[in-house]
């Protein structure tokens, strides 16, 4: 069994048509022979499901990973407009040493720890991954999914028409309002109850039919078909069930259009100031050294500032840090081409106030200097 894990819902459903189209043809088939023969339990059919690529795609066209995790520093995704020019968004990453933790807006959410566990909910689907391959996948809408795979290749797939489980070892059901119901066993056993009937296979080369014949086969050569006596070659076994394919861990990809890194202006500036602290010199050479090592083509330097004072003042200081910044970069050899903006306080990536209150966490993330690193 070969489980494909991009498929869209579309794919799937055609796939389980195809296979049961597929059974009630060859069993149609076997009816049709002069001496009617068990027809074969059908294989489970593990639908090709959505798995933990699609999440880990977003991830990789939000995220840039040339950069060690500096506190005080955010890693956001950069999200730019068809000229490549960034696009302002409330997304924002936090990483450190723990992982990362990622609010993407529409992109979704992710919270991912240094080993490639983590959470990710994203385009209506929860994924939940172990660093042992081992997690579930909850897809809402019509055609809702529930998948959960455990480390041996067990697990469970649940939707709206069909509900499969394998037990990693052989053996496993599938129960589906166009099968049926299909149990097969380790040791090669297994039952079908469904459109055609009741067939059971021991295992043993014996098994039986109760459908539009009475078929008995009693494993040695001999059987019967609506009560007469005649040869039967002993059934094979049930081929095993398969195994639910481990789940990828998540990793941390570059980005699509580029980065943006965000500096908050407390690990680079005393209050209303524009000269660095004393301080922000290992920030700012651990920032040169990476730019040095990944040379960039171009960095955009861009200043912000939150609510309080004025229009005017606001952007002058922006302007005033952005520079900084920049002279700080150039001075530390970092010879990437740099253009320095103030944007005062015209693109927030919190709120300044919430409900009519002042709030001091969401002024602190507004108060920044970003970063924006194209690819």
């Amino acid at each position: 069994m070969i489980v494909k894990q991009l498929f869209t819902a579309p794919r799937r459903r055609a796939l389980l048509l195809s296979a049961t189209a597929l059974l009630l043809a060859q069993a149609a088939q076997a009816q049709a022979q002069d001496a009617p023969e068990i027809p074969p339990i059908p294989a489970i059919v593990v639908p090709d499901f959505v798995g933990v690529e699609p999440a880990q795609q977003s991830f990789q066209d939000a995220l840039g990973d040339k950069l060690a995790a500096i506190d005080g520093i955010r890693i956001a995704p950069a999200r730019c407009d068809d000229q490549g020019a960034l696009v302002p968004g409330l997304g924002m990453v936090l990483r450190d040493d723990t992982g990362i933790t990622a609010d993407l807006g529409d992109e979704g959410t992710y919270v991912i720890d240094e080993g490639g566990a983590g959470v990710a909910n994203i385009g209506g689907a929860q994924f939940t991954v172990e660093e042992d391959g081992s997690g579930t996948i909850n897809r809402e809408g019509d055609d809702g999914e529930q998948i959960t795979v455990e480390a041996d290749g067990s697990g469970s797939y649940n939707s709206q028409r069909d509900q499969i489980t394998l037990d990693g070892e052989g053996g496993g059901t599938w129960n589906s309002d166009r099968v049926g119901q299909v149990v097969i066993e380790a040791d090669g056993s297994g039952i079908w109850s469904g459109p055609l009937g009741q067939i059971i296979n021991e295992g043993d080369g014996s098994g039986s039919w109760n459908g539009e014949h009475i078929v008995i086969n009693d494993g040695n050569g001999s059987g019967s078909v609506d009560g007469q006596d005649m040869a039967m070659e002993p059934l094979p076994p049930v081929p095993p069930a398969g195994k639910f394919p481990l789940l990828t861990k998540f990793r941390l990809p570059p980005a699509a259009c580029g980065y943006l890194i965000t500096l908050e202006d407390r690990i680079l500036f005393d209050f209303d100031k524009d000269d660095l602290r004393s301080d922000a010199a290992e920030t700012v050479d651990a920032l040169a050294e990476a730019f040095i090592s990944v040379s960039p083509g171009r960095l955009e330097i861009r200043g912000h500032t939150d609510a309080k004072g004025s229009d005017d003042y606001n952007l002058d200081l922006s302007q005033r840090r952005a520079l900084t910044v920049e002279t700080a970069l150039k001075d530390r050899a970092v010879t990437s081409d740099m253009e320095a903006e103030g944007f005062g306080e015209s693109q927030p990536v919190a709120l300044n106030e919430v409900d009519g209150k002042d709030n001091p966490a969401g002024r602190q993330l507004n108060r920044r200097v970003e970063i924006f690193v194209p690819n």
